[in-house]
């Protein structure tokens, strides 16, 4: 179940063809477990691969186009709401999208986009398919978890790009990052109860996932990266936090990358402070607010790039003028941070957090999404209404993590299997077509 900027709680399942049309199918709901749907669009288009990205290494552009886009109500309730929407927000041609005193009807389709008629009623609803101009495909094998079984499963997961954290911008926002992976129907992560049951519905039958228990926030312990991940404006890094439930301090660790694998260090921030006792969020259900303040903070340049930019920063700016050399640590404490990169001290953030646990039973945190613009939540009204890719909690990471959660710039190896990243093949997109669904 994910949950986008707003918050938007859905799941998504995309048919992509060999001709280049696509289905795809989002299904919204009113809650963070996805159980209690509100309405489902079915979306049709065509989309053409162009070439990889000049801005985010690894990606493989794209332009869309849509042909129509259609939606399903799950109740009266949703079917009210969203034609206020449209009613509040929509300019002329947009009346009548439902017929005055229409009562809801299950399985009725209505058209809120058609290019045959130029009507376009989605700006009401926030949509934008703009996440199909940015994609990236990623494959690596997963160890077989049965004690008799020997070998690994191919795993190909479909990266799209990212939602703005501004709703007023998510209609223009053309994507640097990326959303977290959509799996291949074939080729996905085990065990996925979610997998089959979002890949077997429709707009008519939205998918119904498995109800959890919800979790007490327990933050104590080590958090890490489960892969390299990939920030708007470019940003490639790993994350490893370690929190103290008994004094409520934290310290972080923030390696940053130029490459999409993170094998090409540039440099390491180190951070500490201290945490406020979390209260249930009245925004995202599900979801603990925090507030938390940065009080020291230490910089590793990791390559001559950063070393220049870093001793090129105004005096009293960035620590010791002049004095930053690579792979040796510097305090920036006295200098109230460091400009250049935009870290000023002190500093508090007003965040949101969530524990879960995965089908392995490992324990997962979700720490709120940063705004695409680069700023900081310095505000509690600009407290996260989504999340960053988990972290996984060290003790119970497994073996494929071993080497990565290190304190040091390993990325993941070859061994793991996963590949170079390399521009989208054509032939992947013609590979999803792949009995993905029973749509036609």
């Amino acid at each position: 179940c994910e949950v986008r900027p707003g918050p938007e709680f859905l799941t998504r399942s995309y048919l992509f063809y060999t001709n280049r049309l696509f289905k795809a199918l989002q299904f919204y709901y009113w809650d963070p477990s996805c159980r209690d749907p509100s309405y489902s669009l079915v979306i049709k288009g065509k989309l053409r691969l162009r070439q990889a990205s000049w801005i985010t290494r690894g990606a493989t552009e794209a332009d869309y186009h849509l042909h129509k886009v259609g939606i399903v109500f799950h109740s009266q309730r949703a079917m009210r709401e969203v034609e206020s929407w449209i009613n509040q927000t929509s300019g002329r041609g947009c009346e009548g999208f439902l017929p005055a005193g229409r009562s809801w009807a299950p399985g009725a389709l209505y058209e809120v986009l058609s290019a045959r008629t130029e009507r376009d009623c989605t700006a009401a609803l926030g949509f934008a398919m703009h996440e199909l101009s940015l994609l990236r495909v990623e494959r690596h094998f997963q160890p077989l978890l049965q004690p008799q079984q020997s070998g690994s499963r191919l795993v190909e997961e479909l990266y799209l790009g990212d939602i703005h954290t501004d709703w007023g911008e998510r209609l223009h926002y053309r994507p640097t990052g990326y959303q977290r992976p959509m799996q291949s129907a074939l080729h996905h992560v085990h065990p996925c109860p979610a997998c089959g049951i979002i890949s077997r519905a429709d707009e008519h039958h939205p998918p119904i996932l498995p109800a959890r228990a919800a979790l007490p926030m327990q933050l104590s312990g080590s958090w890490v990266s489960t892969h390299c991940e990939v920030r708007p404006a470019v940003l490639f890094l790993t994350r490893f936090f370690t929190f103290h439930g008994s004094n409520h301090t934290w310290e972080g660790h923030y390696y940053h990358y130029s490459d999409p694998l993170c094998r090409q260090p540039t440099f390491t921030i180190y951070a500490s402070g201290h945490y406020t006792q979390g209260i249930p969020s009245s925004k995202v259900r599900g979801g603990t607010e925090l507030a938390f303040k940065v009080t020291q903070a230490r910089v590793t340049p990791m390559d001559q790039v950063t070393v220049v930019m870093l001793n090129s920063s105004e005096p009293g700016s960035c620590g010791l003028e002049g004095s930053w050399s690579a792979g040796v640590e510097q305090d920036i404490t006295a200098t109230n941070g460091c400009v250049a990169l935009g870290i000023k001290l002190p500093h508090t953030e007003y965040e949101l957090f969530k524990t879960e646990q995965d089908t392995q039973e490992r324990s997962l945190l979700y720490i709120g999404e940063r705004p695409t613009d680069g700023s900081s939540p310095d505000s509690p009204d600009k407290r996260p209404t989504s999340y960053q890719a988990p972290l996984i909690q060290c003790a119970a990471a497994s073996e494929e993590f071993s080497n990565y959660i290190s304190l040091k710039y390993v990325g993941r190896k070859d061994a793991n299997g996963i590949e170079a990243l390399k521009p989208l093949p054509v032939a992947f997109l013609l590979f999803i077509a792949l009995l993905f669904l029973r749509w036609d």
